[in-house]
């Protein structure tokens, strides 16, 4: 059996990798629920509680250039500035570190505050 031409290809011209947006979004998603500084909030529609949700993130953009739409509840008291920054941070940084893509902008929406040490309510 001789060596083919396909195993003494250059690895970079073997072939291409894809990333579906999906799981860019997940990622970023994922990365913001597990910052400290951020918080999940309860879902209710109507009056009716449906669970707990954490981040929301929408993503755009070139693999190069990727643009980051993220909405997240921060805990209370925190220093928003602060804590949105290190968010920015981190979800370039992990998105970069996991998928050799880079994020032009992460913008951040703080769609609420949640008290740090807030007790269950009876509902």
């Amino acid at each position: 059996m001789s060596t083919g031409t396909a195993e003494r290809a250059d690895p970079a011209d073997r072939g291409r990798l894809q990333i579906s947006r999906s799981v860019l979004r997940k990622i970023a998603e994922h990365t913001a629920d597990q910052d400290p500084g951020c918080a999940r909030t309860r879902r209710r529609i109507g009056g009716l509680g449906l669970g707990e949700h954490g981040a929301s993130a929408q993503v755009s953009g070139p693999d190069d250039a990727l643009r980051i739409r993220l909405d997240v509840a921060l805990r209370y008291p925190a220093p928003v500035r602060e804590a949105v920054a290190a968010l920015r941070t981190r979800i370039g940084e992990e998105l970069a570190r996991l998928t050799d893509c880079q994020v032009r902008t992460v913008d951040v929406t703080v769609s609420a505050l949640v008290a740090a040490d807030a007790p269950p309510r009876v509902e």
